[in-house]
């Protein structure tokens, strides 16, 4: 897995990823690629990013993934919607939801067929 370090920052937290430091939330593919996450797909759809929709669980998954690594932000505050979780279930896909310092380290001792969504923002 890609490994990397986190930073506090008054306001957000900072996360270095394959030495380059992002102040945005993340997708990690399963190829490794690291690009922005699409936030927009759920604020349409309950106004805040912190309710991940079922248009942003389609766009997070990749076929083969069998887990989902979720960084919910610092204390916790992302969630699935009922949909998004019945479509990672559906799909065999097994979600864990931590706090995003705790998502990091369960990346950094992950193995296998791993996505992740990193909440950094708040």
């Amino acid at each position: 897995m890609t490994s990397g370090t986190m930073v506090r920052a008054p306001w957000k937290l900072l996360r270095e990823v394959r030495g380059k430091t992002f102040e945005h939330d993340v997708i990690i593919r399963l190829g490794g690629k690291v690009a922005k996450r699409k936030k927009r797909l759920s604020k349409a759809a309950y106004g805040t990013s912190h309710t991940i929709s079922l248009a942003e669980a389609e766009h997070v998954y990749q076929k083969g993934a069998v887990r989902l690594i979720i960084g919910a932000g610092q204390s916790g505050t992302v969630a699935l919607s009922d949909e998004a979780a019945a479509y990672f279930k559906r799909n065999d896909c097994q979600v864990e939801l931590l706090p995003t310092p705790e998502a990091i380290q369960a990346w950094n001792q992950a193995a296998g067929a791993v996505i992740g969504l990193l909440h950094v923002t708040c």
